[in-house]
C-alpha cells in the first residue's frame, strides 16, 4: 500500500471533527477517535523504549510491533474491517513464552521503576492497558464493531512489555520489589 501525503495542514479539523479512511468525520472525542490516538501514543512511547535499547533482538521485536499497531490503528480509521491477523497474536505468545521461561516467579508486585530503559518499557505497558481499555469502551459505544483479536493483541502485548522490564531489570540488577508500607507510618 502506497501513501501520499501532500500536505499535512488540512484546516478540515479545525471544527473538532476529524475524517476517517473511509470519508466519514467524528468529533476528535469520539471512542474511536480515543482509541486510534491511545494506539498512537502507545506506538510513540515503543519508540522512546526503542531508543534506549541497544540494537538486538528486543528492538528487532519492538520495531515489528510499532508496525503491527501501525496495522491496527489504521485498521480503527476504517470502521467495519477487521484484518488484523490472529498470526500476530501467536508472534507474541512465542516472545513472552521466550522472555518469561528465565524469569524467576514472581513473589512481590514490581514497581514500574528501575533502570531509564526498564521505566520506559513499564509507561509503554500501562498506555497499553489504557488502550486495550478504549477498543472495550468502543466496543460498547458502537455496537457490533468488537474485534477480539485486536483486544487479545493488546492484552498479550501488554503482558510482553510487563515480561520484558522484568527480563531487562534483571539483566542489568534494577528490578524494584513492591514492600508493603505499615498502616501505622
Amino acid at each position: 500500500m502506497t501513501v501520499r501525503i501532500n500536505r499535512v495542514t488540512t484546516r478540515s479539523g479545525d471544527d473538532g471533527r476529524t475524517g476517517l479512511a473511509d470519508g466519514s468525520r467524528l468529533p476528535k472525542h469520539a471512542p474511536r477517535m480515543e482509541a486510534i490516538g491511545t494506539v498512537d501514543e502507545l506506538n510513540a512511547l515503543l519508540g522512546l523504549f526503542r531508543a534506549a535499547l541497544p540494537r538486538g533482538e528486543i528492538d528487532d521485536l519492538i520495531g515489528d510491533v510499532q508496525q503491527r499497531l501501525f496495522d491496527l490503528g489504521g485498521g480503527l480509521s476504517l470502521p467495519g474491517t477487521d484484518r488484523f491477523p490472529q498470526a500476530a497474536v501467536a508472534a507474541l505468545e512465542h516472545a513472552l513464552a521466550h522472555y518469561n521461561a528465565g524469569l524467576p516467579p514472581l513473589t512481590s508486585f514490581i514497581l514500574p521503576a528501575g533502570s531509564e530503559v526498564v521505566a520506559r518499557c513499564h509507561l509503554a505497558r500501562t498506555v497499553c492497558r489504557r488502550a486495550e481499555r478504549c477498543l472495550t469502551a468502543l466496543a460498547e459505544a458502537e455496537p457490533g464493531t468488537d474485534a477480539p483479536v485486536l483486544r487479545v493483541y493488546l492484552n498479550r502485548l501488554s503482558d510482553l512489555l510487563f515480561v520484558l522490564a522484568r527480563w531487562l531489570a534483571r539483566e542489568d540488577g534494577s528490578e524494584v520489589l513492591w514492600t508493603p508500607r505499615p498502616e501505622a507510618e
